[in-house]
């Protein structure tokens, strides 16, 4: 079976499935560079528990956790089926690694799932597990939980982080706004350590830069990609797949994790 990368995916605002943006051209298109995987483990920033949770029910609901936007976002549905034989490898690897870990039958996709899979993936085909943040969980524990479910990238399993590399709500601007200085500075920080594949300062967030605290003045938009750095970041090779900007200062970076062969499949693109 082929390995996959992990992924980092941007899912920005809830309406980019009715917007016409370069991220949503990315993701549209993603699917036609990956082999298609046998399921797919998403961790979404929009989900925080006390201890890494999975969702268990066999259909999650599409949990429309917004107000505002227009009223066809509120009929678009993801009814992936769940998979339970997953649901279980994840809870080994997590116990064997000595996380604790928990169960939610009731749990929906939120629009950290949903939003980015809708595009990528729309027939809805491939079954999906959504798995929470650790509440109050630092860089270094999720990329710890990335590190434990690593082995399932060599099962046909995708591993995705959705949220965002630069995430401040209060400084959202009309679309087309270019993107302000402190936010091309972090988003530029944290790329150019990834490529580098120089981790420490990255597991040290919030520490620096200066602009971190701008760009996330919480932490839960950042932490999925620690979970995606994690699971591939022994395969050697690290690569921004896309980036641009949307709302003025959210970021829509994203990237691939694992061994050259694994992410030099997909095409680069930018904006």
């Amino acid at each position: 079976m082929t390995s996959l990368p992990s992924l980092f995916l941007a899912h920005g605002a809830p309406d980019l499935p009715l917007n016409d943006h370069p991220a949503k051209r990315f993701l549209v298109n993603m699917r036609t560079q990956l082999p298609q995987p046998k399921s797919i483990l998403i961790i979404s920033a929009h989900w925080q528990a006390e201890v890494p949770t999975l969702a268990t029910a066999a259909r999650p609901e599409t949990i429309y956790d917004f107000s505002g936007f227009p009223q066809p976002l509120y009929t678009l549905e993801y009814p992936a089926m769940s998979d339970v034989e997953l649901i279980e490898k994840v809870k080994a690897l997590l116990e064997k690694s000595g996380s604790p870990i928990g169960e939610d039958a009731t749990r929906g996709y939120d629009h950290g799932t949903w939003v980015p899979l809708l595009l990528a993936y729309p027939d809805a085909d491939i079954p999906v597990v959504q798995l929470s943040l650790q509440h109050s969980g630092n860089a270094r524990q999720h990329f710890k939980i990335g590190q434990a479910l690593s082995p399932l990238r060599k099962q046909g399993v995708l591993i995705i982080g959705s949220g965002a590399a630069v995430h401040n709500l209060g400084t959202m601007a009309p679309e087309g706004t270019p993107a302000p200085n402190w936010a091309k500075t972090f988003d530029h920080w944290f790329n150019n350590n990834i490529q580098a594949h120089n981790l420490q300062p990255l597991l040290e967030f919030p520490g620096s830069p200066e602009e971190a605290r701008q760009a996330h003045p919480t932490p839960e938009h950042l932490m999925p990609i620690f979970v995606a750095m994690g699971a591939g970041w022994s395969g050697g090779h690290a690569l921004r797949l896309h980036h641009s900007y949307s709302y003025g200062s959210l970021s829509m970076a994203c990237f691939a994790f694992g061994s050259q062969a694994e992410t030099e499949i997909y095409p680069v693109t930018k904006c």
